[in-house]
């Protein structure tokens, strides 16, 4: 599956604004995600990333996601947060300690943070993540999760794969245009020593 192609099918088949609950994984990832997305949905960032080490990073992250927020100023434009924990990313990823990056821990944190989007989604007609936007990471994987999580949970997941169409480009702009904090690596204790970004 074309997963841009089909993000674009559910936009254009649209005939009303949806309201959409986006996971978010930092602010720059973010910035063209949400200009994608604004002309068609009532959008509620939902930071939780857990897997983010160590806390003082977690805070940068989640405070430029914020001031992201407030720039962009739009009454479709919503946030909300969760509880910092890194034990429910630790308990996940156990034994999976040296996996390489891109692999079953991976998977798990993924999961962990869509699941946990769309525990949250009742009253949303959508969920979805910024994370396809990251070059670094594999749009299938994703989308498989939150197809699966869409049939668990019997919400709708918005297909996506933003990278296309220039999308990590654009945010790479967008966030010299705010001067967002852009990471060195993905957020967790393990990605520092790979060095990719989200």
């Amino acid at each position: 599956m074309n997963y841009s192609i089909e993000f674009d099918k559910i936009v254009n088949s649209l005939t009303e604004r949806k309201k959409l609950l986006l996971h978010s994984c930092c602010g720059p990832c973010s910035s063209y995600v949400i200009t994608q997305l604004l002309d068609h949905f009532d959008v509620t960032i939902l930071y939780y990333n857990p897997n983010i080490y160590p806390y003082e990073e977690y805070l940068k992250r989640k405070n430029e996601q914020i001031r992201l927020i407030e720039i962009i100023n739009s009454p479709y434009l919503h946030y909300l947060d969760c509880d910092y924990n890194e034990e429910e990313f630790n308990s996940k990823v156990v034994g999976l300690e040296n996996e390489k990056e891109g692999g079953m821990r991976c998977y798990n944190c993924i999961y962990l943070r869509l699941e946990k989007t769309v525990s949250l989604s009742k009253g949303y007609d959508y969920f979805g993540t910024t994370l396809t936007v990251s070059p670094h990471k594999n749009s299938k994987l994703i989308n498989e999760i939150g197809s699966i999580l869409e049939n668990k949970y019997n919400i709708k997941y918005l297909y996506s794969d933003f990278k296309k169409k220039e999308g990590y480009k654009i945010s790479i702009e967008l966030s010299k245009k705010y001067d967002l904090y852009r990471q060195d690596y993905c957020g967790c204790k393990y990605s520092i020593r790979s060095g990719k970004d989200e």
